[in-house]
This record gives structure tokens, C-alpha cells and sequence, in this order.
């Protein structure tokens, strides 16, 4: 993001990224228990942020670990009811509320689901410095909320963390759980380069 400010305390009309992420869970019909998993070294900086912008939704912070595996990790281990989770990017903060009440009653009825939208680019390969073209029909962008029944998480996070994990349904499929998938959002665009904070901002005022 070309700042020491990490991206999720970025302001993004006028407030933080991750307090519109909070938001749009505690706006959704489903009401979640809200956790946020962050660094400790953070924690701080949250609450006086919380102070200065008069940010009273209820949540509670949990310590962040070294990989999101281990974040995860320490966050489904505080849940001890039968619950679904939706395990949500701090940085996708114009997830609607209909797309996060969609995921949890796809999760309550087939266990498991993920947002996805179809690529509507042209998709290359590359692999052992050849690249090969790829069906963009058949290829899926994954988003968050990514959502689970609670024991199936813990199932899956009793595991050794591995390098290939790179979100929860990589987690829980590689302990033979299949992953389903519902449709996501063109504007649940993820925070990562200074251009999307612009998109973002333009997003919000349309």
C-alpha cells in the first residue's frame, strides 16, 4: 500500500477499512458474534482508533498468530458453541449484507460454502516457464466470507500448518471435505494496492 499504516486503519470515507468491515456483519440480518483476530502489536492502535471514532459495535479481539493459519487457529479455539463461522478479510470492507446472510444460510444448508465469482479474464498457466491457456468457465476467484460449521474448522485447524494453505477452504478440503461455492460480488474487492482504495471509495458513493 506504499504506507506504514497498515491497510485495514486506512481511511476510507472517513473511517477506518475494518470498521466498515464490522459493520456490514453487525448490519446483516444473521447478527454474528463478531471476533477480530489482531496482532497484538496492534491491539493498541484499534482501541484508540475505537476512542476516536466513537466505534461502540460490540466484538472481541483476539491475538493474532504468525500465518492467518494460526490466526484462525486462535480464533475458532475461543468459539465453544455449535455455531457457523464466516471467516472474513479485514481489508473487503463493501461486502454487502445479503451476500453475508446468503453464505450463512448456504453454510447452515449444505456445511460449508465460499463466495466465488467467475473470472472474466482470459486465464494463462504458467509452469516450468511455459504457459498454457485455461478455461476462464471453469475458473473461480475466491472472496470472502469464507463459512463453516464450527466443527468442521476445528477438524480441519487440528492439522499442521502447510505452505499451500492460502484460506480456510484450502484448510478444510485438504482433510477431504469437498468445498461449495456461492455466487460472490464484483464490488467485494479486497485492499491490497492504493488503486483499490480509490475503487473502494468510488464503489461507496455510487
Amino acid at each position: 500500500m506504499q504506507t506504514e499504516t497498515p491497510k485495514q486503519f486506512l481511511l476510507l470515507k472517513n473511517l477506518p477499512v475494518l470498521m466498515h468491515t464490522i459493520k456490514a456483519f453487525a448490519q446483516s440480518d444473521t447478527q454474528p458474534k463478531i471476533l477480530l483476530v489482531l496482532n497484538k502489536d496492534q491491539q493498541g492502535y484499534w482501541n484508540r482508533l475505537c476512542e476516536e471514532f466513537n466505534f461502540r459495535i460490540p466484538h472481541e479481539v483476539i491475538d493474532g498468530g504468525k500465518e492467518r493459519f494460526h490466526s484462525v487457529k486462535n480464533a475458532i479455539h475461543n468459539i465453544e458453541e455449535e455455531s457457523l463461522v464466516a471467516i472474513h478479510d479485514a481489508v473487503r470492507p463493501l461486502v454487502s449484507k445479503s451476500l453475508i446472510d446468503n453464505c450463512f444460510k448456504a453454510a447452515e444448508a449444505q456445511g460449508n460454502v465460499i463466495a466465488a465469482v467467475q473470472s472474466s479474464d482470459s486465464v494463462r498457466m504458467l509452469r516450468n516457464e511455459k504457459t498454457s491457456a485455461l478455461k476462464r468457465d471453469e475458473i473461480y476467484l475466491v472472496q470472502t466470507p469464507q463459512t463453516f460449521n464450527i466443527n468442521t474448522l476445528k477438524e480441519a485447524y487440528n492439522q499442521d500448518f502447510a505452505s499451500h494453505f492460502t484460506d480456510d477452504a484450502s484448510v478444510v478440503e485438504s482433510i477431504g471435505y469437498p468445498i461449495n461455492i456461492i455466487e460472490g460480488e464484483r464490488g467485494n474487492i479486497k485492499i491490497t494496492y492504493p488503486i483499490d482504495l480509490e475503487l473502494a471509495e468510488l464503489l461507496l458513493k455510487n
